[in-house]
């Protein structure tokens, strides 16, 4: 049973680091009461990058709990105070019961009063590596392919902690997370990669990805 561990919402903050100033919504607030969820997300949580985030394909981002356990063992972060956990990198949703490879393009779950939809695996982002300051961060995620992902609203409605994300319809059971990963951050098979590029349910921006690889230039609505 895949359910809410944890929901988190944050609003974009400046911050300043060894580097310099940045602009990021990165660090999230767990939230234990009922949130509404809107097409574009929950109540009181937005996006910095508007350009790269924010759109109704990127409602919810999700994250597999279980990866916690793996980036503690890897970086040696044994310490509890020094640990990974639901929302070190910035998710909205930390699920526990899932990976990458239970999860497919095009699911439909019932969670809360909201109806949800899988749209496409999370893009490796280069401000968890400066929020969490673990060195080759980002590399790691790509070859790990330990992404999340992302879900839009179907039908808005109230969710919260705790709540099961139950299977309602699955129309691709063959193209998981994980498979979109392994033939977008990884090398592609063009057959595959056109499969991907058919389905009606992958993020558009998905798709600009899997063009790019492919070296395609006009990509399927």
């Amino acid at each position: 049973m895949i359910t809410i561990h944890t929901q988190l919402i944050g609003q974009p903050q400046t911050l300043t680091d060894e580097r310099g100033t940045w602009h990021s919504a990165i660090f999230r607030t767990p939230i234990t009461e009922p949130i509404f969820l809107q097409e574009r997300g929950l109540t009181g949580d937005q996006v910095a990058d508007t350009k790269h985030h924010g759109s109704p394909d990127q409602a919810i981002c999700c994250h597999p709990l279980a990866h916690y356990d793996f980036w503690n063992n890897h970086y040696k972060l044994f310490r509890q105070e020094a640990q990974l956990g639901p929302g070190s990198v910035g998710e909205n949703w930390a699920l526990t019961n899932c990976t990458e490879a239970d999860i497919c393009i095009g699911d439909i779950y019932q969670v809360g009063e909201a109806v949800v939809q899988v749209s496409a695996p999370r893009y490796p982002c280069t401000k968890q590596e400066r929020k969490l300051k673990l060195p080759n961060f980002f590399n790691q995620v790509l070859s790990s392919q330990r992404t999340g992902f992302y879900l839009r609203v179907l039908t808005p409605g109230s969710v919260q902690a705790g709540d099961e994300l139950r299977l309602l319809e699955r129309p691709n059971p063959i193209f998981t997370i994980q498979l979109v990963n392994q033939h977008t951050l990884g090398e592609p098979d063009e057959t595959v990669g056109q499969e991907m590029l058919a389905l009606p349910e992958l993020a558009a921006g998905w798709k600009r990805i899997i063009a790019s690889k492919l070296k395609i230039k006009s990509v399927p609505a």
